[in-house]
């Protein structure tokens, strides 16, 4: 099967290297980024900016190959690449909540990105918290790991 996925804008961050970058929106806090969707897209943003935070899917476009166990940012042991965040996966595909600040046109203004700049993006979806939030959960190996996500940056293990 082929599948062929048309990125439907891009996002701008300032965060031009992988290295230093925070590895989730929570390590992001307050760091603001825009998305430029494309012309043909734009009416799809009709009635966003309701909302005050946006999931976006995006193609982690500097990523080049992957690995099936991995040892992620907030361990020391290798895990499943799917029981994990990291970039380094079959499909390079992120998903990041983000706060949406403001639609402008063809310009989303974002604050908690922790995305590279000139990242493809792919979708955009409201964050409902009645569907995405959840009480009872189990977060596997995460439950021992104490370092705080908002501390931890991406290093050398997941450059190009």
């Amino acid at each position: 099967m082929e599948l062929a996925i048309t990125p439907i804008g891009e996002i701008h961050t300032p965060f031009t290297e992988i290295k230093g970058m925070p590895i989730q929106p929570a390590g992001a806090r307050g760091i603001r980024g825009t998305v430029h969707v494309y012309e043909d897209y734009v009416q799809g943003l009709e009635d966003l900016d309701g909302f005050s935070h946006i999931l976006l899917l995006y193609y982690f476009h500097r990523v080049h190959d992957y690995r099936l166990t991995v040892t992620p940012f907030l361990d020391e042991e290798q895990h499943g690449v799917f029981a994990t965040r990291a970039p380094k996966r079959p499909n390079p595909i992120g998903l990041s909540v983000v706060r949406l600040r403001a639609v402008d046109g063809d310009r989303l203004h974002l604050e908690n990105v922790d995305m590279l700049d000139g990242s493809p993006l792919l979708d955009i979806k409201p964050y409902v918290p009645d569907f995405d939030q959840y009480t009872h959960v189990r977060t596997g190996w995460l439950e021992k790991s104490r370092d705080n996500v908002e501390h931890k940056q991406s290093d050398e293990r997941f450059s190009e």
